[in-house]
């Protein structure tokens, strides 16, 4: 099945606004809380699993010789219907 984009959200923000949003998916996985995204006229629950793989990834992106663009993205991703084990990652955020 393809990709289906089910809420996209992208703007410039200051870092203290992004660490807010941040903290509040946080707080929500620890709580074992939904997480419902709304922007404008869109908006969508998730109900993570209790153990959601979770994938980070810093790259660079753009063509040969540049001007590049840098991001780091944070992922969860989970199997519809399914809750597997939690798996022994070694990843560790300074």
């Amino acid at each position: 099945m393809p990709e289906e984009v089910l809420f996209k959200s992208e703007n410039r923000q200051a870092r203290a606004e992004i660490a807010s949003y941040l903290r509040t998916v946080a707080d929500k996985l620890d709580a074992g809380e939904p997480i419902t995204l709304k922007s404008g006229d869109q908006t969508v629950t998730m109900e993570p699993p209790a153990s959601p793989t979770f994938e980070v990834k810093a790259e660079r992106e753009g063509p040969a010789g540049g001007p590049y663009e840098l991001s780091i993205e944070f992922e969860l991703e989970w199997d519809e219907g399914a809750d597997d084990g939690a798996d022994a990652g070694g990843l560790e955020i300074e």
